[in-house]
């Protein structure tokens, strides 16, 4: 039974993946595993699932119709076990999170790590990347997003708080060419921007009416990691615009002083963004709860 259920599921992700060795890779196996596994399953069920030649595959009729029964009974199945795992009070099994490189790393890593120590049955998986993964495609349970949430559908989402930002610089640099007082006098400084493709990204400031106000700082130093530019600001390149949680420790330790305070900051919302499910598990419950319950304090300007 067990190896039935295994050819089954091989040939589900052979047909989503649009190829073996595609499906190879998300399974953990080699192609010629999964090209046996087809053709055991072929052999048992005496049918050709697929038309296969060596640039393309596609499914038979009998591959078709058989790959659809297989999907609900799948999804059957996992209803079942979610349901069961919604009443149990630790969770367990295999949890996949993507997160954004930096915000991942300094934020949500150390959250989840604590998470999975105090679960022994909870097996975590990180994987870091500033590039919007399709979560049910790539067989993600969850995802932190530092952005507006796209319209989305089949997912659900939490709101875990609020990216605010800090116009900063080095103690060197402000000693040199002065503070800043309004946002009028970012037009006589330099400053290190994030940017890509010879592009700088403005800086944004909300007005009363909470509408933006783009401010393109002249500057010489562009780049398209916040840390980067962390590192510039330090060395007295010039005035950043930086995340409050990043910048933290080194406000902290004078190496970098916040500038303009009373100008309110643009902020990112930030969200746990997980596969919608009747029954959700209580692997995902469990990182979603503690992330919302502690990412706000490591937002903080003040977090230590």
């Amino acid at each position: 039974m067990t190896d039935r259920l295994s050819g089954v599921l091989t040939f589900v992700q052979a047909v989503e993946a649009g190829s073996f060795a595609l499906a190879a890779e998300r399974l953990g196996l080699s192609r010629s595993a999964v090209g046996k596994s087809i053709a055991r399953l072929e052999e048992r069920l005496d049918t050709r699932l697929f038309h296969r030649t060596t640039r393309s595959q596609s499914l038979t009729d009998d591959g078709q119709s058989f790959y659809e029964r297989c999907v609900r009974a799948l999804a059957e199945l996992e209803a079942a076990e979610a349901a069961l795992d919604s009443g149990r009070r630790a969770p367990t099994g295999r949890l996949r999170v993507t997160a954004p490189v930096l915000f991942g790393r300094h934020c949500a890593a150390p959250l989840l790590w604590e998470l999975a120590r105090k679960h022994p049955g909870l097996e975590l998986e990180l994987s870091f990347s500033d590039r919007v993964v399709d979560l049910i495609e790539d067989g993600y349970d969850l995802a932190i997003r530092v952005a507006p949430l796209a319209d989305n559908a089949g997912l659900a989402a939490r709101r875990l708080g609020v990216q605010e930002m800090v116009v900063c610089a080095s103690p060197g640099y402000l000693r040199k060419h002065g503070r800043p007082r309004t946002l009028a006098d970012l037009e006589r400084h330099e400053g290190v921007v994030y940017g890509r493709n010879g592009v700088g990204k403005p800086w944004r400031f909300p007005d009363a009416q909470g509408v933006d106000r783009r401010v393109s700082v002249p500057h010489r130093l562009r780049f398209d990691d916040l840390e980067t530019i962390a590192d510039a600001a330090t060395q007295g390149s010039g005035l950043a615009w930086l995340p409050c949680w990043l910048v933290a420790e080194r406000v902290r330790g004078g190496q970098l002083i916040p500038v303009l305070k009373e100008e309110p900051s643009h902020g990112n919302e930030i969200f746990a963004v997980w596969p919608q499910n009747k029954h959700l598990p209580s692997k995902v419950r469990a990182a979603i709860d503690v992330l919302a319950a502690r990412i706000p304090e490591r937002l903080s300007p003040n977090h230590r």
